[in-house]
């Protein structure tokens, strides 16, 4: 039980770092924005980049928990 519990840990942690280094690069982007037409045209193009990244990268995580918890109950 300590091990699954350590392992949910592990993957949750995880989770919240991606969304906080997403959240960050969404912020200096959204500086970026200010500045000119060109950069407001790559801005868009990299925010659709990073929000795709961030769901992409919070399916396989919970893909993997759901994988440990399938394991820990022998589903």
């Amino acid at each position: 039980m300590i091990n699954f519990v350590k392992a949910i840990h592990k993957k949750i942690n995880g989770l919240v770092w991606s969304f906080i280094s997403t959240g960050i690069i969404l912020v200096m982007l959204s500086i970026l924005i200010v500045w000119t037409d060109f950069m407001l045209r790559l801005v868009i193009g990299l925010l659709v980049l990073v929000i795709a990244y961030a769901f992409l990268y919070a399916g396989f995580r919970m893909l993997a928990l759901k994988k440990e918890i399938d394991k820990y109950l022998k589903l």
